[in-house]
């Protein structure tokens, strides 16, 4: 299966404290959700290429919870997430919270639909909400895209085992 090369595209919501991310992949469904919640799959794929990825807590499952740390030797970034999945339902959505330690009172919801499309392959769409626009415009503004858009990237290679 070879990898086309597809647009992640982030957006805000115009008037509502709320990001969406859409997605496609060249792989059916129930390997784009196994990698999501495959705990070492996820370590392969989540975030930008320039940090490693250390799973601390990790229960994948309705009422679950999970913990990961980002580590950058280069400049001693070394920063957590962590949340709780709501709902885990295979192969179609998880609803989960997320924090990054930085922002501890910044908590946002997230859900994460798994489409099947014709010829195999998989459309993700992520919305999160979170507690006010500026908060949103924030999180934007962070740099998240990177992280964002790399780890896709990454995760098409290990999607195609590579």
């Amino acid at each position: 299966m070879s990898t086309t090369r597809n647009m992640t595209q982030i957006e805000a919501v115009p008037d509502l404290p709320v990001i969406r991310i859409t997605r496609e992949f060249d792989a059916p469904r129930e390997r784009v959700f196994l990698a999501h919640v495959d705990r070492e799959l996820f370590i392969q794929w989540i975030g930008p290429r320039s940090v490693g990825t250390t799973v601390t807590d990790w229960d994948a499952r309705t009422g679950g919870r999970y913990a990961y740390r980002n580590t950058r030797p280069t400049d001693g970034l070394d920063t957590g997430f962590y949340g709780s999945f709501h709902e885990v339902r295979e192969p179609e959505r998880i609803v989960q919270t997320f924090t990054w330690e930085g922002a501890p009172d910044g908590v946002s919801l997230e859900t994460v639909t798994f489409a099947e499309l014709p010829g195999g392959r998989c459309r993700i769409v992520a919305t999160s909400v979170v507690e006010t626009i500026e908060g949103r415009d924030a999180i934007l503004a962070s740099g998240m895209d990177v992280g964002v858009k790399e780890g896709f990237e990454k995760l098409d290679g290990l999607l195609e085992g590579r």
